[in-house]
């Protein structure tokens, strides 16, 4: 699983060398540390690594994310992108050791992107579907949500 992710991040960065990339936290649900390179006009991949809950116990999560940007709003301090993005996302209850769980994810984010420094606030609400977990055969659908920061290079 480890391998999968650092080759999809590898993939991602090879192809982008002159896009930003945006290193930051997300709190909430999940809790991750968040990469996010653009891959051309409006679009990006979003590369999450972390834990998918603290009530239940640490559930270790990761998820991919292709995000679009139809709508930008312009104002004198900031940016404010909205985004909405298709994905899938991988968590192991206890640890990815004890099994993984699939789910696909549909992430809405609005962000206020900061024109006089690389800094962007954004929160962010996704639907995410488990079409396949290792102790239960039955899809299950959740929302997750939260508040994040993020610092571009």
């Amino acid at each position: 699983m480890r391998k999968l992710v650092l080759v999809a991040f590898l993939l991602v960065t090879a192809g982008s060398a002159s896009a930003d990339v945006g290193i930051g936290l997300f709190i909430g649900d999940p809790s991750v540390l968040d990469f996010k390179i653009d891959a051309g006009y409006r679009s990006s991949v979003d590369l999450a690594l972390g834990w998918s809950t603290f009530r239940d116990g640490r559930d270790q999560y990761a998820h991919l994310t292709y995000l679009a940007t139809p709508i930008v709003g312009h104002g004198n301090a900031v940016l404010v992108p909205l985004r909405i993005g298709i994905g899938v996302a991988f968590y192991g209850e206890g640890g990815f050791d004890n099994g993984v769980n699939v789910a696909v994810r549909a992430p809405l984010e609005l962000a206020l992107r900061f024109r006089n420094a690389p800094v962007e606030i954004y929160g962010e609400i996704a639907a995410e579907l488990t079409f396949y977990d290792e102790y239960n055969n039955d899809a299950f659908f959740d929302l997750q949500g939260g508040l994040g920061f993020r610092v571009y290079f």
